[in-house]
């Protein structure tokens, strides 16, 4: 009798010691790669707009990120160090300013104090980006001899102000 129960007081703290061990293994498991500054990648398009402290000429664009994943991030985020959260580029330090320095010296042509004005900044990422993925469909186009509707090359994107800033109605 005395036998029996040294048996099952055994039998329970093997099964519990068990429970234990896949509890916390599993939920090692779970935690495990994850950290607190793990990327998180926003999904979808994100509202891009004007400064609080700016009136906006033309209404806020939406930027469809999804469609850039084919990218490296830092293409459009250039300061980010691969780990850290990313910041906006209109955070302090990167294109903070709310009033253009200077004039551009011609079309998405910027000097390095300029180009710190958020609107330069914008325009020569996304629009120069465009203009530029044009030339080189145009390019591969032109070599590989493809003349025909059926195997036009993919569109870029936009290159021109309502096609970016839709108009409210």
């Amino acid at each position: 009798m005395v036998r029996r129960m040294i048996m099952q007081k055994t039998g329970i703290a093997i099964l519990c010691l068990m429970i234990a061990l896949l509890t916390g293994g599993v939920l090692g498991i779970a935690g495990a790669g994850e950290s607190e500054s793990e990327v998180c990648i926003p999904m979808g398009s994100i509202s891009l707009a004007a400064p609080d402290s700016v009136e906006p000429q033309r209404p806020g664009v939406e930027f469809p990120h999804s469609v850039h994943f084919d990218y490296s991030c830092k293409e459009c985020h250039h300061k980010w160090d691969n780990e850290s959260a990313i910041q906006g580029c209109m955070t302090s330090g990167c294109h903070d300013l709310t009033e253009s320095p200077e004039k551009p010296v011609k079309h998405l042509q910027y000097t390095d104090e300029a180009i710190i004005y958020y609107k330069f900044a914008f325009h020569k990422q996304c629009i120069g980006c465009h203009k530029e993925l044009k030339e080189l469909n145009r390019e591969a186009a032109e070599a590989l001899r493809l003349n025909d509707d059926d195997t036009r090359l993919s569109a870029t994107g936009p290159t021109g102000c309502k096609a970016c800033h839709a108009v409210e109605e």
